[in-house]
């Protein structure tokens, strides 16, 4: 345990993070429940673990196996006042509630005049490559949701945000998604404090300063862009500016814009598929914004257009090398 100022803090994994950050909503807000399959013993990664213990099984519960119900019921709880804390097991199984969060939660507010909203519903769910989990427990569905008015969309890359963006999203009048890279949860530890604390949505994250290359990332591929950086900087000397993009919608668009206006270059990495990935929504965004300032097309590392293969996930995903060979080639038609 340290102090940081008045903060105390100790280390905990991304897991944990999310715990804790539950933990602290709950015993602030009686009105927050928390359900899903399996959260009462803890869920399949155990980031519920000990929670109905304390608050009880009126407060968290199992439910049964349907996304749509799972998230519908939220809508319907948080109509009525609660702040509703749903679990999706794993973000490939969101797909069966889209109807309910597309067309229930992410409208409620405009279709009834400002007079009612389901601002309290936040939907959790584990996402993207884990290592092993082949194409149904690994996939990375940010950009269907992206496209939709009305929902934020949010992924930490580590445990320090993830605890202060989860708190964020739950306390955001507004319906939230929020997606934990599962193969973080027990991958790295971070200094998170005690304390209740809240990191703003819309807000990106300058994780390392640079010059000659923006890359924008979330999730996982925040930390490969930053070793594909020092990859760079020591056989190039390329110097990359590595920007967390954290909240996806809200997007902090005048940060990306700052650093490209500064760069004059920009690589998207993300572990989704290319085609109408969330990178092609930053490239255009940007693109319009900066083009005096471009000195090159922008591009983008990304998983292949294809189901996404359990034996051949080290060739799918953006890697160190991958990222670093594209930005080589990209600003000298260098070796590496």
């Amino acid at each position: 345990m340290k102090g940081h100022g008045r903060m105390l803090r100790r280390k905990l994994n991304l897991c944990g993070a999310v715990r804790d950050a539950l933990h602290s909503v709950m015993s602030r807000n009686e009105k927050s429940i928390l359900f899903g399959q399996d959260v009462a013993f803890g869920g399949v990664f155990r980031c519920t673990e000990g929670l109905q213990k304390q608050f009880g099984g009126k407060r968290v519960f199992n439910t049964p196996l349907s996304e749509q119900g799972i998230v519908g019921f939220g809508v319907g709880a948080a109509a009525a006042g609660f702040t509703a804390l749903a679990e999706i097991q794993f973000a490939d199984y969101i797909y069966p509630a889209l109807d309910q969060i597309i067309n229930e939660a992410a409208k409620y507010r405009y279709r009834s005049g400002g007079h009612c909203n389901v601002g309290g519903l936040t939907i959790r769910a584990p996402w993207g490559a884990v290592g092993h989990g082949g194409m149904y427990h690994s996939q990375s569905p940010e950009a269907f949701l992206t496209h939709v008015p009305g929902i934020h969309v949010v992924i930490p890359s580590g445990p320090h945000d993830a605890k202060g963006l989860l708190i964020s999203s739950i306390e955001n009048q507004n319906p939230a998604v929020f997606f934990e890279p599962k193969i973080m949860y027990r991958l790295r530890e971070e200094m998170v404090p005690y304390e209740h604390y809240s990191i703003p949505l819309g807000k990106a994250n300058i994780v390392q300063a640079g010059t000659d290359v923006t890359i924008l990332a979330w999730g996982q591929q925040v930390h490969t862009s930053l070793s594909a950086s020092s990859l760079l900087k020591e056989r190039l000397d390329i110097s990359c500016e590595v920007i967390d993009v954290r909240s996806l919608i809200p997007l902090d668009l005048p940060c990306l814009v700052a650093s490209v206006s500064k760069t004059g270059r920009l690589v998207v990495v993300h572990e989704a598929p290319k085609t109408s990935g969330f990178g092609a929504e930053l490239v255009a965004s940007i693109s319009e914004l900066c083009w005096s300032s471009l000195k090159a097309p922008p591009l983008r590392v990304t998983g292949y257009d294809t189901p996404f293969p359990r034996i051949h996930e080290r060739h799918y995903l953006p890697h160190e090398e991958r990222v670093a060979k594209t930005i080589s080639e990209y600003l000298f038609q260098g070796e590496l």
